[in-house]
Formats: C-alpha cells, sequence, structure tokens
C-alpha cells in the first residue's frame, strides 16, 4: 500500500479508540456530513493508530478544526481543499471534496479552488480564504492585503481558526503523502 500501512479498525486497540474519541465531540457546533457516500477517514485514523500518543494530540485539534471551528462549514472547507490542491494532497482531496458538498460548495466552486483560486467569480471573503492558505503555505504568512479583507469580515477567533485550519491539514498532507496514503476509488 504505502510506506506505512494503516492499522485495520478491527485491530485498534483500547488505547487507540481512547485517543481518537475528539473526533467525535458531544455538542459539536457542525454536524457531520452523511456518511453514504464518504470514506471517512478510516485509512487515515489506521495511520495514527500507529502512535496513540500523537493521535490523541492531534485528534484534539483536528477535532476542533472538524466540528467546533468558529468558521462556517463553507469556509472550513474552501481552505481545507485549497491546502489539498497546493500539496497535491490526493486522498485529502477525495474525502473534502465530497465533504465539501454537503456544506454547500457547488461542484464547479470545488473545481476552481483546484484550478483558479483567484477567479474573479469569488465573493471576497472566499478569495482572501483562498489565497490565505496559499499565502501561508507559500511566505509562512497573510500578507498585509489579505489580512485587511480577512479582519474586515471574521472576528478575532475566526482568524485564529483560519490560520490553524491551514496548519493542521498542512501537516495532514505532510502526513498522508509522505506515508503513502491514497485516494480509494
Amino acid at each position: 500500500m504505502g510506506r506505512i500501512d494503516p492499522i485495520p479498525p478491527a485491530q485498534w486497540t483500547p488505547e487507540v479508540l481512547a485517543a481518537i474519541e475528539p473526533l467525535n465531540p458531544k455538542g459539536r457546533r457542525h454536524p457531520r456530513p452523511p456518511r453514504d457516500d464518504r470514506v471517512a477517514g478510516v485509512a487515515a485514523l489506521g495511520l495514527l493508530a500507529h502512535h496513540p500518543a500523537l493521535a490523541r494530540a492531534f485528534a484534539s485539534f483536528n477535532g476542533h478544526v472538524l466540528w467546533d471551528t468558529t468558521l462556517t462549514a463553507r469556509q472550513r472547507q474552501l481552505l481545507i481543499l485549497r491546502v489539498a490542491a497546493k500539496r497535491q494532497a490526493s486522498y485529502l482531496w477525495g474525502e473534502h471534496s465530497r465533504s465539501s458538498r454537503h456544506a454547500g460548495l457547488s461542484d464547479e466552486e470545488i473545481k476552481l479552488v483546484r484550478d483558479a483560486p483567484d477567479a474573479p467569480r469569488w465573493a471576497a471573503l472566499d478569495a482572501a480564504l483562498l489565497r490565505a492558505v496559499d499565502e501561508l503555505i507559500d511566505h509562512g504568512i497573510v500578507s498585509d492585503g489579505t489580512w485587511s479583507v480577512l479582519t474586515g469580515e471574521l472576528d478575532v477567533e475566526q482568524l485564529i481558526d483560519v490560520v490553524c485550519t491551514v496548519g493542521c491539514y498542512e501537516t495532514t498532507s505532510l502526513l498522508f503523502r509522505t506515508f503513502g496514503l491514497e485516494a480509494r476509488p
């Protein structure tokens, strides 16, 4: 399969199951999208199952980004998809393009995130979110111009969630690509 094979769920220890519990929080702000058309990240969790202590820490962070972010589901998915596109992370792209439809993105918008993030079709905030991803990945900082648009629309918690969402999925893309996790048909 890859450089490190995911541990199948049937082999997850009680320690692993406890470690990933933060990915299924009680009272979450955002609902989980329907599972009918998703792989649901089992292979990703299987990679983290090799390191339960890190899985616990990462699941807490990722659980916030997915379910308790102050961003809208649409905003979160724009950020995640753009990271996946920039990093050519096929697994992330596949999982989150499906989730993005449930967050209100059209098929055309999903394609534009990958192929034309600077298209004039985007609303100002959407364009700034996409630029923020590119700037964070390329330069490690959001430019003053992009920051100005973001601060005109988002509060401080949302601004922090923008940067942390990009960082979380930048880390995820590095992990998945390095260890050979690929999209499932």
